[in-house]
């Protein structure tokens, strides 16, 4: 089972940056598709952000698009969600998950393999 680590969270206030970093070990990221989620207090799991293995497909939520970008560095085993003007909904606990296969829906149900989670929180 891949085993995948975030990191980067933290209070920021509205308007302010994070960078969010998933770490993948014991397998080799560059097979597999590799999106974020968020969830917030009360409400479902959501996707945020999605790439395909090679970077050449990438799915944003339209909450998102314009302010957040996702990438991934294979040599590193590595993916990164950048986050700009950051809001309060956008609060929320950021899950990295990786799949071997992605249908361009970067959805919830279409990943099977999931980190812990990083603690987003914006606000004054």
């Amino acid at each position: 089972q891949p085993q995948l680590v975030e990191s980067g969270g933290g209070l920021v206030q509205p308007g302010g940056s994070l960078r969010l970093s998933c770490e993948a070990s014991e397998f080799a990221l560059e097979y597999y598709a590799v999106g974020w989620f968020r969830q917030a207090p009360g409400k479902e799991r959501e996707g945020v952000a999605c790439i395909s293995t090679t970077g050449a497909t990438i799915d944003y939520a339209d909450s998102v698009k314009g302010r957040f970008t996702i990438s991934r560095d294979n040599a590193e085993n590595m993916a990164y969600l950048q986050m700009n003007s950051l809001q309060p909904d956008d609060t929320g606990v950021y899950y990295c998950a990786a799949d071997l296969w992605y249908s361009n829906n970067c959805a919830v149900s279409d990943f099977n393999s999931w980190g812990q989670g990083t603690q987003v929180t914006v606000s004054l």
